[in-house]
């Protein structure tokens, strides 16, 4: 399980970048059609005031179950541990263990 301030860290995270995703569009879409250098070192400024947390590169997916950051398996949102225990319950529909 993973620790509550880190689970609490990457909400705040998830919210700041909904609030802010509207304003960070429109500026980068000023600065590709901006004219002149100063124009997009302006813009460019504007981006940077924006909070660091409202980037989407800075979200990191976990596991709903555990919390688990590393080892995050997207198709069903939960981590290695969690999904083999639940593919080995056949609690996950059509996911079967490999044999060859």
């Amino acid at each position: 399980m993973a620790k509550q301030n880190m689970i609490q860290r990457e909400s705040k995270r998830t919210r700041l970048i909904n609030k802010y995703n509207k304003k960070r569009i429109h500026l980068k879409e000023q600065f590709t059609h901006a004219e002149d250098f100063i124009q997009k070192q302006e813009i460019h400024h504007k981006l940077q005031k924006l909070p660091r947390n409202s980037s989407p590169c800075r979200h990191r997916n976990r596991c709903w179950a555990t919390g688990r950051s590393r080892a995050y398996y997207r198709d069903f949102g939960l981590s290695r541990h969690v999904l083999r225990e639940m593919a080995h319950q056949c609690l996950l529909p059509g996911v079967t263990k490999s044999s060859w």
